[in-house]
């Protein structure tokens, strides 16, 4: 049996509509730094394990519940956002501005399609999903645990996608189907999908905000994807 908490990185200077050079690398913003502290105090129990993707925004986000709980163990999974655009698309650009690129990539619809060096396919990312799904059953047979995993916004909810469908099936029909479901619902900057998993049944309970002062004061405006 294991709970897991994945966590969406916080506002980060892409979200908040500002120019980036790389998709691993791009900062989070002070809201961000805000939101990370309101994530680290979330906690009512210490986890077993701290998982960040490689990306520079989910350490940052991780760091204060990492302080909080130094002696939970620290892994580094590829957890990382699905960068289906090489980053040389990047190069001090916004999001509004790769927009296009970004839509002609889903219209497309060719889910073993790679835009180059640092991209990676829909296939690829299916694969991500089932590797982590994999590390926590295994991790779920050694007993008991809580697991925190420091994520992005499209990778949780391809997650959450795996486990409402029972697939993570390749093929043009299923990226068409993902596409919809990404743009169905809102994983906002430091909010939380819980999962439980019993051998092998999982169980999710929704997003949760209510840590997050600025769901808490009425703000209802989360940051884009």
């Amino acid at each position: 049996m294991i709970n897991v908490w994945f966590i969406r990185h916080g506002e980060s200077e892409a979200n908040a509509g500002l120019p980036t050079t790389n998709p691993a690398t791009t900062p989070l913003t002070e809201r961000g730094h805000h939101q990370a502290q309101q994530v680290a105090l979330a906690f009512a129990q210490a986890p077993n394990l701290i998982v960040t993707s490689p990306y520079r925004r989910t350490q940052q986000t991780a760091q204060p519940t990492r302080e909080r709980f130094p002696d939970a163990d620290h892994l580094e999974w590829q957890v990382q956002e699905f960068t289906y655009l090489a980053p040389k698309r990047y190069q001090n650009t916004t999001v509004d501005e790769r927009r296009p690129i970004s839509d002609a990539y889903w219209q497309q619809g060719n889910p073993l399609y790679v835009d180059g060096e640092g991209a990676e396919s829909f296939a690829d990312l299916m694969q991500r999903v089932q590797d982590v799904q994999a590390k926590l059953r295994q991790l779920a047979t050694a007993g008991p645990k809580f697991v925190v995993v420091f994520s992005h916004g499209r990778f949780m909810r391809a997650v959450l996608w795996a486990i409402l469908t029972h697939s993570t099936e390749v093929s043009a029909k299923r990226m068409r189907q993902f596409y919809g479901f990404i743009g169905s619902f809102s994983v906002p900057n430091g909010s939380i999908l819980k999962l439980h998993l019993h051998d092998s049944e999982i169980w999710f309970s929704g997003i949760h905000t209510s840590h997050l002062s600025e769901y808490s004061e009425g703000r209802t405006n989360p940051s884009t994807p």
